[in-house]
C-alpha cells in the first residue's frame, strides 16, 4: 500500500476556488483502479492550507492515475507544498 500525505499552501483568498477546481480530480481518483481513498480538504486552523491524503493499493496505481500532476492553473496557485509518499508494509485497523 502507498499513502500520499501532506499539505499545500495557497493564497487564503483563492483556497475555496482551488478546492472547487479539485472536485473533478477527487471524483476521478476515487474511481481509478487501485484507489482506496483520496481527499483534498481545507485545513480547519490555517486559511491558506490544503490537506492532501491518498491511499493506493500500489505504486503502479498511483503512477497510472497521477500522470503529469496538477494542471497549470492549479500549479500556479500553489505557493508551497510538502507532500510525501509512504510505502506501507503492514496495516492495523483501529475500528
Amino acid at each position: 500500500m502507498v499513502i500520499v500525505a501532506g499539505h499545500l499552501i495557497v493564497d487564503p483568498r483563492r483556497r475555496e476556488s482551488y478546492l472547487t477546481d479539485c472536485v473533478s480530480v477527487v471524483e476521478l481518483a476515487r474511481r481509478a483502479p487501485g484507489c482506496l481513498d483520496f481527499a483534498i480538504s481545507a485545513d480547519l486552523a490555517d486559511p491558506g492550507r490544503i490537506n492532501v491524503f491518498e491511499r493506493w493499493e500500489s505504486r503502479t496505481a498511483v503512477e497510472a492515475f497521477r500522470g503529469s500532476g496538477p494542471g497549470d492553473a492549479q500549479q500556479e496557485a500553489i505557493l508551497a507544498a510538502s507532500v510525501s509518499e509512504y510505502d506501507v508494509a503492514d496495516v492495523r485497523s483501529l475500528t
